[in-house]
């Protein structure tokens, strides 16, 4: 069986002007698993986003290259979906429209009868069914973040890329959809890469954790195997000796070894 999601000496670099450019990231090798998922964690400015945006295809490595089965990515495509920090709806348009576009557009081939029992599926995924009629301005943040999932989700995408898509929401709505999103993967099996800065949300989420170095020229600095079995429960796991392990490691490492410098 050939690799999932591979890269191989991967490298970002933005122009600057008169011959000079903004290494964002460097010497990036990596291989991702199926059904994996994946945080990636480090301070601002570590290239995070530029992985992301990369793996998306919305950006292209100017060094190495980035694979996905075995298929170096080169665009944007329905086998990869986005969901942003912003959930990025169309505000014109209800909870079951918004859902319904992405499948039409992606599974054309689809007839009414299975078009609806698919945007329906994914609508009832999210515990949004009382809400499927509702525009955007009539439901909550950590709903709308709901219907971006499901959203992202219905197209069926081999890998879910997630920008720091609860980072705006606060901790309760935020744990809430932390155990959605562990529930949802645990069921639709695809390979999940999340960004986000919280320690706690890598260590409860991931299967690995990926640590960035600072940038510029930021590269992966250690990656963490989180040994925990699912389904996991986060109030039992503050007294695990594992996940204490995990989340100690990673406080070493983003506040030891590679601390922000005083400006």
């Amino acid at each position: 069986m050939g690799k999932f999601l591979e890269f191989k000496d991967v490298r970002k670099a933005f122009p600057l002007g008169k011959g000079k450019e903004y290494v964002a990231v460097t010497g990036i090798n990596l291989e991702i698993k199926e059904n994996e998922i994946i945080s990636i964690i480090g301070h601002s400015g570590c290239g995070k986003s530029t992985l992301l945006n990369m793996i998306a295809g919305l950006d292209m490595a100017t060094g190495g290259k980035i694979s996905l089965e075995e298929e170096v990515i080169s665009g944007p495509g329905p086998d990869r979906a986005v969901v942003f920090q912003n959930h990025s709806l169309l505000p014109w348009l209800s909870v079951y429209d918004n859902i319904e576009m992405a499948v039409k557009k992606v599974m054309p081939e689809l007839s009414s009868k299975e078009l609806r029992e698919r945007v329906e599926k994914f609508v009832s995924m999210v515990n949004l069914d009382a809400a499927k009629d509702k525009y955007p301005s009539e439901i909550s943040g950590g709903m709308k973040q709901r219907v971006g999932i499901a959203r992202a989700l219905s197209i069926k995408p081999k890998v879910l890329l997630m920008d720091e898509p609860f980072g705006a929401l606060d901790s309760l709505t935020r744990a809430n959809l932390q155990e959605h999103l562990m529930r949802i993967q645990g069921s639709v099996k695809n390979t999940v890469i999340l960004i986000t800065h919280d320690i706690d949300e890598a260590v409860l989420l991931s299967d690995r954790v990926i640590m960035m170095t600072n940038g510029p020229e930021a590269t992966i600095g250690e990656i963490l195997e989180v040994n925990l079995q699912r389904p996991r429960d986060r109030v039992s796991l503050q007294h695990d000796p594992e996940y204490i392990r995990c989340r100690e490691a990673i406080l070493s490492f983003l506040y030891e070894k590679f601390a922000k410098d005083d400006e």
